[in-house]
């Protein structure tokens, strides 16, 4: 199978996952069986929600006074504060395989890359009271419980991934986190959801945990997604082939404008 890989950098919400959605749309019509993976950041920061969240779950005032963007994943899954966090995103054709395989597929690609940075990390088991925490209304963070095959370091949460098909493809993004700035998610919920905050906050301090925590000192975007890249291509045995920002989605130019780039 032949792998694409491109870094579109730091852009806005609505680039981010506009951009995401129009390449499963263009590698779906494809069917060469290609892949691609695709690192990027987010500026200004943003919280993402799952496709089935509510906006009206946080509180838009106090986020736009703090300069955060707010936008809908194409994905499930529940809400990420990205911020000090290298994402991901995977195109995979689903021919022969299951999206489930698909997802821990990805994760163990990952690994490989997470080890390059000294950060031995493992796939979960799962949480055996997932699904009931899952819709537990209180649950708003996406970072509030383990699915199986996560990628966790010392049982505590590293990335956060999510998934949806789009026709003969599916698309995978998922957050890792290098920071602790995703904890602070919780500081703009709605007011009806303020009651939950602190066991939300304890909940996020004791199950979650960040690349400069393990490895007790900075990391940057930059060696983190040159890490992520060497992993995944040793994991695959195959160097990718570059793929322009401007060639791999017919959006950019419209987007970039639209941030006035």
């Amino acid at each position: 199978m032949k792998w694409r890989f491109v870094n579109t950098g730091f852009h806005s919400g609505m680039f981010n996952m506009e951009f995401d959605k129009d390449l499963a749309a263009q590698f779906s019509d494809h069917s060469s069986g290609e892949s691609v993976l695709r690192l990027y950041g987010w500026k200004p920061h943003a919280v993402s929600i799952g496709y089935h969240q509510e906006f009206e779950d946080f509180d838009l005032d106090a986020l736009r006074e703090s300069g955060i963007d707010i936008v809908r994943r194409p994905t499930g899954g529940k809400a990420i504060l990205h911020a000090h966090e290298l994402t991901y995103s995977v195109v995979y054709p689903l021919a022969g395989t299951s999206p489930k395989k698909v997802y821990r597929f990805i994760h163990e690609g990952l690994l490989v890359g997470l080890q390059h940075m000294g950060i031995h990390a493992e796939l979960s088991e799962g949480d055996p009271l997932y699904r009931e925490q899952f819709r537990d209304p209180a649950s708003v963070p996406c970072f509030s419980s383990s699915a199986k095959s996560e990628i966790q370091f010392h049982s505590r949460k590293l990335v956060g991934s999510a998934q949806r098909r789009f026709g003969t493809v599916v698309l995978q993004h998922g957050s890792f986190l290098l920071g602790p700035h995703h904890q602070r998610l919780t500081h703009y919920l709605a007011p009806h959801l303020r009651g939950s905050q602190s066991i939300l906050e304890q909940h996020l301090e004791r199950h979650t945990i960040d690349a400069e925590s393990i490895l007790c000192r900075s990391v940057s975007f930059e060696e983190a997604s040159s890490a992520i890249r060497t992993g995944f291509e040793e994991f695959l045995g195959y160097e990718f082939e570059e793929l322009s920002v401007e060639s791999s989605s017919l959006l950019f130019t419209h987007l970039s404008e639209a941030e006035g780039i």
